[in-house]
């Protein structure tokens, strides 16, 4: 595994030699003179790894550990200086240096900083992978959105503290795409995924599905049944269009969450269980619980972590991406040998509006790919109601 190091100090004799040194052990040297020119590098992702000169030409070289503190993945940062003193470097490693050195350099202590600060890239560079992994197991394409970055950061949190989310967006936004992704990317994996549309079942038995019932609980009852919050146990329990859900139902749901137990329909006793509950809706639920259509007190308890998903009209620069990944998918599927799109069908598919989202996306690309006569996706492919909006 290789690693970059962008050395920083304005002596260009000793930016020459430590970077010499550095190549001659397999590392890849860039070089900057200026706090500003560091700075810029930084921004754009340069160097795994930098090697900090602390005075430079009457600039003050921590500055950039100030102003770097709230990147998400500041790369490690060694420094260095002839100045040293115990005040300054606990200044240095409190706002997030990997390491103080001390000129002139020892070339052994230098190097066994350089080796911690690449342990750590290398294990980002792991997580990373996992993450892209987890993202392309559960068909989830994230973009260059920056709203939509910044909902899987938040999204990865969540699934690191396993807190309760509430996932808000219009229909065909991938709701139910980001739930999956939580629960494929936190230590609740490999337990139990169960998701329950709550608009789709009667509202006379969405209790019983939720929490089970015993035997003789009602009329067609005739044995004990678990409900999903108790297969769910351990796992992560889904309630997509949980604004369908009945009021005094919500009540219960609440309870269950609070107090990690539950009775069946029916029953006495108290169930236990370990749940991490997400949560779904279309609706806008601050306007439903004005109404008293919703609780108040159980939607703040599930949006211990709010993400909401735009709608694909508000990301329109992500379209190619997912057209390009609908493509692959449906090549793979079902055995065909679809290789491009062509400008002007793309540029039809960038400018309609898509009130159906990515579903309505993903459903234009599999029509049309069925339609077209050879390898590429023209604009007579796409279906009438894109390529001729009302």
């Amino acid at each position: 595994m290789s690693f970059s190091v962008l050395v920083v100090d304005d002596e260009d004799n000793a930016r020459e030699f430590v970077g010499a040194l550095l190549e001659k052990k397999g590392y890849e040297v860039i070089q900057a003179a200026t706090l500003g020119e560091a700075r810029e590098k930084v921004k754009k992702g340069i160097g795994d790894v930098v090697l900090l000169d602390l005075q430079l030409k009457g600039e003050y070289g921590l500055n950039l550990l100030y102003e770097t503190s709230s990147m998400p993945m500041r790369p490690p940062i060694i420094v260095i200086t002839g100045f040293g003193d115990i005040e300054t470097a606990v200044d240095a490693m409190k706002n997030g240096a990997t390491d103080f050195l001390a000129k002139p350099l020892n070339l052994v202590q230098l190097e066994k900083s350089l080796q911690r600060a690449c342990e750590t890239v290398a294990l980002r560079r792991e997580l990373d992978h996992y993450r892209e992994t987890q993202l392309r197991a559960v068909n989830f394409v994230v973009g260059n959105n920056d709203v939509v970055k910044d909902t899987v950061k938040q999204a990865l949190v969540a699934a690191e503290k396993q807190v309760s989310v509430l996932i808000t967006g219009e229909t065909g936004t991938g709701k139910d795409v980001i739930a999956k992704f939580i629960h494929a990317s936190g230590p609740r994996a490999n337990k139990p995924f169960i998701s329950i549309n709550c608009a789709a079942i009667q509202n006379t038995m969405l209790e019983s599905e939720l929490f089970g019932h015993e035997a003789g609980a009602f009329t067609s009852a005739d044995r004990k049944k678990p409900g999903l919050m108790e297969i769910a146990d351990d796992g992560v329990l889904f309630l997509n269009e949980i604004s369908s859900m009945p009021v005094d139902i919500q009540a219960k749901l609440l309870t269950a969450i609070e107090l990690h137990s539950f009775r069946r329909v029916g029953g006495t006793a108290l169930i236990n269980v370990d749940v991490q509950v997400l949560a779904a809706s279309n609706r806008n639920l601050k306007e439903m619980i004005k109404k008293g259509e919703f609780r108040e007190d159980l939607y703040f308890r599930l949006k211990v972590v709010d993400l909401d998903m735009p709608p694909l009209r508000e990301r329109r620069e992500d379209i190619p991406e997912l057209v390009g990944f609908f493509v692959r998918e449906n090549n793979a599927r079902q055995g065909m040998n679809v290789l491009e799109v062509s400008p002007q069908a793309m540029d039809v598919m960038q400018k309609y509006t898509w009130p159906g989202n990515i579903r309505e996306l993903a459903n234009a690309i599999e029509r049309a790919m069925l339609f077209c006569d050879g390898m590429t996706i023209n604009v007579g492919d796409l279906p009438k109601d894109i390529t001729n909006p009302d």
